[in-house]
């Protein structure tokens, strides 16, 4: 047997492997983080009904996303707003105000954003309850979600920029008391942009954020049921390489040590995608005292406004309550 034959074939089948795995990742990391429009033709890839090319496609380079329709609106008075970012995108938000003359009679107003592929029609059940416990709020849709405009979602780490946009615009109207709330994707780009502007929320209330983009690109793998490794990692490298920052440091783990404001920080117990030492280490490094954590037994990675709605409601409640300032 010449060993130096089967070495050098064995070499180069390695690196085509490598060289294969890589490109694949880059177009899976790709597809991720670009949304199109839904004005094109929406050739939704379903697995069940796609020939072999299709499927063989679909596993080498991903499948094309398209932004989530809003399929449902407020049942209360609310004013299409649109708020401009530091980096000329345009954001559309709902916002729902009190009928009041002066709305700072109202508790204040608490700014929302939803998750990764959703739009702020999925936190209506969420601003419904807010709106009747006596607050102001803006539904915002971050950049490329809903009728916001980009096509590019980097997982929290430029959306930082739509919640700084977006405080802003409520701060301007005079607000004081300003709140945030946010879901997943919603929960790491508030976290962010507290740490990156230093922005000063009376309170704000989170619901599942990652540890780390690595740990959710990990969570996106499980749910698919692919190897996490060495699978996330590379897709967390091209990810952020596309998008032109180091994704590893992408970490609401270490934005936490930033947010000096009472949390509430909420998860689901059968969440696959976050897990408990994810959400425990969170909890741990938030750099404020005032701090709750509320886990949902019978919940996982979804609205948990809607999951388990009396567990929600009272945590929240109690929690807008607990020293609620007071407008004069």
């Amino acid at each position: 047997m010449n060993w130096k034959k089967l070495l050098k074939r064995v070499g180069y089948t390695t690196l085509i492997l490598f060289v294969l795995l890589n490109v694949m990742a880059a177009f899976h990391a790709y597809k991720f983080t670009h949304f199109y429009d839904t004005k094109e033709k929406r050739d939704l890839f379903q697995a069940e009904k796609a020939g072999f090319f299709e499927k063989a496609g679909a596993l080498l380079f991903g499948v094309k996303s398209y932004k989530k329709p809003i399929d449902e609106f407020p049942s209360f008075n609310y004013q299409i707003v649109r708020i401009k970012t530091e980096d000329e995108l345009n954001l559309e938000a709902w916002h729902v105000t009190h009928p009041s003359v002066d709305s700072m009679a109202t508790k204040g107003t608490i700014i929302m954003f939803h998750g990764h592929a959703g739009n702020k029609a999925g936190i209506l059940h969420e601003a419904g309850s807010f709106y009747k416990l006596g607050y102001n709020v803006l539904m915002v849709d971050f950049r490329a979600h809903g009728n916001s405009s980009g096509n590019i979602c980097t997982i929290g780490f430029d959306e930082a920029k739509d919640v700084k946009a977006a405080y802003d615009h409520v701060a301007d109207s005079g607000e004081k008391n300003i709140i945030f709330y946010g879901i997943s994707l919603g929960a790491a780009a508030e976290m962010k942009a507290i740490k990156d502007y230093n922005l000063k929320p009376t309170k704000m209330i989170i619901e599942m954020p990652f540890g780390s983009l690595l740990e959710a690109v990990k969570g996106r793998c499980r749910i698919m049921g692919v190897p996490t490794q060495p699978i996330s990692t590379l897709l967390t490298f091209w990810g952020g390489v596309e998008q032109g920052f180091w994704a590893f440091d992408h970490n609401p783990e270490d934005y936490a040590k930033s947010i000096d404001c009472p949390v509430l920080l909420q998860w689901g117990e059968k969440d696959v995608r976050v897990s408990k030492i994810e959400t425990e280490t969170i909890f741990r490094n938030l750099k404020t005292s005032q701090k709750q954590l509320v886990t949902y037994s019978n919940s996982g990675h979804q609205n948990l406004c809607t999951s388990e709605p009396e567990k929600w409601l009272s945590s929240v409640s109690k929690f807008l309550l607990a020293n609620a300032p007071t407008h004069d």
